[in-house]
């Protein structure tokens, strides 16, 4: 039976079927076998093993031709198969009853087993465990990566006994070069020499991650071919992960033209891609034990997971410093975008992590470049070449003019690329560029295989020299790594985050920040409609014909300051359930005057929803304005409130004042006792109950459970004095002075809060509008604590907190929508003042930032 013939030419050498060869060398033999263990092919050689013709064996049990202790141990080890490119091995197993030993191979190709055989040959019963330990501790013991691969190299020669190995290291374009040779004495050396791609096809190369172990015994070997070669459905035997499959005659062809009788290969497989191979070479036949073939390639894939974890450690160190560097840099961008715009500037901070000769940035079609970079003119065709083949990704080379021919113009200027896409559409980029580095390169012979009549036919011939060839390699920059591209990827995935707003994705978040905002505004709309309703229901109301224009003005302005201190208090905690105390409190700081006894508070603290609280605002300010007027507070007489809630959850509120002017009840029902009167019953379904005993007015108020949270322990509260927002001269806090630093973008407010400031008694206020202002101030004045709005517009305020907390200066927040924002870490335990300003509630805040 003849060997098959695959015609091989300069179009299809990488297609060569490799793994489809229909034939196996003559060291074995293989069996294909059926899940009931009935042979559908052999090799042509079984006979020879066996002692029955190919033909003649097809279609019988394999039982019958193996020992049956064999076989166990063969179906036995078959269950241990785990993974569709999984091999079981077993060694030193009789062929027949009382025949010589075999060492056997299996595997699964889709529902077929195929066993593979080879004579045991002189037996050495390796502990494999203990090889492997010895070897692995001599790696352990090496230093640099250099004697770490020479001693990888003599380990596996030393258990071999190839007479050259060489460890043979891949580069990104596909071309190799040998790092590490052991070999003997007077057959030269192949250390540092260069291997083209083309040597090692891609095919190839896809086999030897499938198929880790290779080995050619004799090169002079004819071939074995399978019965049949085909099966029913015209299909070959898949050999893919065979022990013995023979050899591709453009191999062999090579392996003649270097004088090699016999080689053997192991992958080095490093994160799942094809790192490199140990390539052993011997220059006669050569067959290894299969026992001692094992232990080369367990040796092998141990050696790649200490190759992997010494690179991770590598890697990582470099990338922790690239990290840090980035870090700075994105803080930077973060708080000032422009920065993106000057390539200076970004060029300096890159270029501490990825070396490059200039730097160049695309924006929205704008250039802006600094160092050594190819002309202006010429950005645009690298951008629309980048557009039609990066896809958003991170690319790199060192070979520019290969994308781009017109880029040999300025070869001398810019021969590697590396660019980083900071946006998707339309694409912006940062653009990194290395000079052209000329350098001598040795290769294995002339890499550049010529086309020739050679032993094959008209075809892609392997070279026939092999000696050192070396060539001056120009219009290429020094390569970027690959630690170098993971870093320039971080960068991306970072600056795209933080230059959101110039991608596709920015349009789509202002489009639903613009839908949000319909919703906020219409809402919005809602509330302001009906406090301007309420608001105009004051106006009218308070008119009476009896009262002055100041006296009405007076009084309007009370009822309007009443909800708008109601309002303040249930915002302060985004708009959440506010105790009945503060409305007391604030509502009779004015007319306490430090008699603190005066009013006091007894009972559960009961925490009323924002409808009940505003309403009970309105009254409580009539009640304590009318006591103020003609009842208890107008003398020096004291009120008392007591708080209950009922066995249904109703609050009930009682109002007791004693030790006034005698009272008389009204004569007329004015506006502010239809509002002490109607008010709760209308507007929240409760009941209200005003009596005037001569002793002092008393009232009783229901309000409905379904307003009411309640919460704490009965007891008594005294309701201290407080500052009055209204009045200026009862604002000084001597507890503020010193200097401070204001930071607000509206100059309105900034001149209100900064006159609110003096008025407590700040000696000196610095007001900034921006984070350069307000970064110069710090550093060239001294600053005693800090009132800082964080959003300032197109920018925040978190670069000026972190100045002011590097220097231990206390500060707070101020925002008119503190419940969105999220503060850093470093700043989570910063207090956040709810806008608007007013003196009480900077005072409030700024007393308890001091005093911690």
């Amino acid at each position: 039976m003849t060997q098959p013939q695959f015609a091989v030419d300069l179009t299809n050498c990488d297609r060569e079927p490799i793994h489809q060869l229909g034939t196996i060398q003559s060291f074995g033999f293989l069996l294909a076998l059926s899940g009931d263990w009935l042979i559908k092919r052999a090799s042509a050689n079984i006979g020879d093993v066996l002692g029955v013709a190919a033909e003649d064996i097809l279609g019988t049990p394999v039982a019958d031709h193996i020992a049956e202790s064999t076989i166990h141990a063969l179906r036995n080890r078959l269950t241990m198969l785990r993974g569709e490119d999984a091999v079981e091995r077993v060694f030193d197993l009789p062929l027949r009853e009382g025949g010589e030993p075999y060492d056997f191979a299996l595997h699964m190709i889709g529902d077929t087993v195929i066993l593979e055989g080879e004579p045991t040959g002189d037996a050495q019963h390796t502990d494999t465990a203990s090889a492997i330990r010895a070897m692995m501790a001599r790696l352990d013991l090496t230093g640099e990566l250099t004697a770490f691969y020479r001693e990888g190299a003599r380990q596996v020669r030393a258990l071999t006994g190839f007479d050259r190995v060489m460890i043979y290291r891949f580069d990104r374009d596909g071309s190799g070069i040998v790092v590490a040779e052991s070999a003997k004495a007077g057959i030269g050396s192949f250390l540092d020499l260069r291997y083209p791609s083309s040597d090692i096809p891609q095919q190839a190369r896809q086999l030897y991650l499938r198929n880790p172990f290779r080995i050619i015994v004799d090169v002079e070997d004819t071939p074995v071919p399978i019965v049949p070669q085909v099966d029913e459905t015209g299909t070959p035997l898949d050999l893919s992960l065979s022990v013995t499959r023979s050899v591709s005659p453009i191999h062999i062809e090579y392996l003649r033209n270097m004088g090699v009788g016999a080689s053997m290969s192991i992958s080095i497989i490093v994160e799942g891609k094809l790192w490199g191979l140990f390539a052993c070479h011997h220059y006669s036949a050569k067959r290894p034990t299969f026992q001692r073939r094992s232990i080369a390639e367990l040796f092998g894939q141990m050696f790649a997971l200490k190759l992997e974890s010494r690179e991770r450690a590598a890697m990582a160190k470099y990338e922790q410093d690239a990290r840090a560097i980035s870090d700075r840099l994105l803080a930077a961008v973060a708080s000032d975008s422009t920065l993106l715009e000057q390539p200076e500037w970004l060029g300096q901070m890159l270029s501490k992590t990825v070396p490059c000769d200039g730097i160049a940035i695309w924006n929205d079609g704008r250039v802006a470049h600094s160092g050594i970079t190819p002309p202006p003119e010429a950005l645009p065709d690298i951008v629309r070449r980048l557009n039609a083949m990066a896809a958003g990704r991170v690319y790199a080379t060192d070979h520019l003019a290969g994308i781009l021919p017109r880029a040999q113009d300025y070869v001398d200027q810019a021969s590697g690329l590396l660019a980083i896409p900071i946006s998707r559409t339309p694409r912006d980029y940062v653009l990194l560029f290395r000079q052209e580095r000329i350098r001598s390169v040795t290769w294995a012979g002339d890499p550049h295989k010529p086309a020739e009549y050679g032993p094959n036919g008209p075809r892609l011939t392997p070279r026939k020299s092999f000696e050192a060839w070396s060539e001056e390699v120009r219009g290429r920059s020094q390569p970027f790594t690959n630690a170098e591209l993971r870093v320039a990827e971080m960068l991306r995935v970072s600056l795209i985050e933080v230059v959101l707003r110039m991608s596709d994705e920015a349009q789509e978040e202002r489009a639903r920040a613009a839908e949000r905002q319909e919703l906020l505004i219409a809402e919005l709309n809602h509330r302001v409609r009906n406090i301007l309703s309420l608001i105009r229901g004051l106006v009218r109301q308070s008119r009476d014909g009896t009262t002055d224009l100041p006296a009405y003005i007076n009084l309007l302005e009370g009822r309007i300051e009443a909800l708008a201190r109601a309002h303040d208090q249930i915002t302060q905690d985004h708009w959440a359930p506010a105790p009945i105390r503060n409305l007391l409190r604030t509502e009779a700081a004015a007319y306490l005057h430090g008699k603190a006894d005066r009013l006091r508070v007894e009972g559960p603290l009961a925490l009323f929803r924002p409808q009940a609280f505003s309403t009970l605002a309105l009254v409580i300010h009539e009640l304590i304005t009318n006591s103020a007027k003609y009842g208890a507070l107008s003398d020096n007489g004291e009120i008392t409130v007591t708080i209950e809630i009922d066995n249904v959850g109703d609050c009930l509120i009682h109002w007791r004042e004693l030790g006034g002017p005698a009272v008389q009840p009204p004569t007329r029902q004015g506006f502010g006792s239809t509002i002490i009167q109607r008010s709760i019953p209308y507007d929240l379904g409760g009941k209200a109950e005003v009596r005037y005993p001569l002793t002092g007015l008393e009232a009783d108020f229901c309000v409905p459970a379904r307003y009411i949270v309640s919460g704490g322990e009965d007891m008594p509260h005294i309701i201290p004095a407080e500052i009055d927002d209204s009045k200026p001269e009862t604002t000084k806090a001597p507890a503020l002075n010193g200097t401070a630093l204001l930071v607000e973008d509206s100059l309105i407010i900034a001149m209100d809060v900064e006159d609110i400031l003096t008025r407590l008694g700040v000696d000196h206020v610095i007001v900034a509008s921006s984070v350069p202002q307000a970064l110069d101030a710090i550093e060239t004045q001294s600053i005693d604590f800090g009132l800082l709005d964080i959003n300032l517009g197109t920018e925040t305020s978190l670069p000026i907190a972190d100045a002011l907390l590097d220097r231990k200066v206390p500060f707070v927040f101020a925002s008119g929508y503190g419940e969105q924002f999220n503060a850093p870490a470093q700043h989570a335990d910063v207090r956040i003042l709810q806008k608007p300003y007013t003196a009480a509630n900077i005072a409030s805040i700024l007393k308890v930032l001091l005093d911690a």
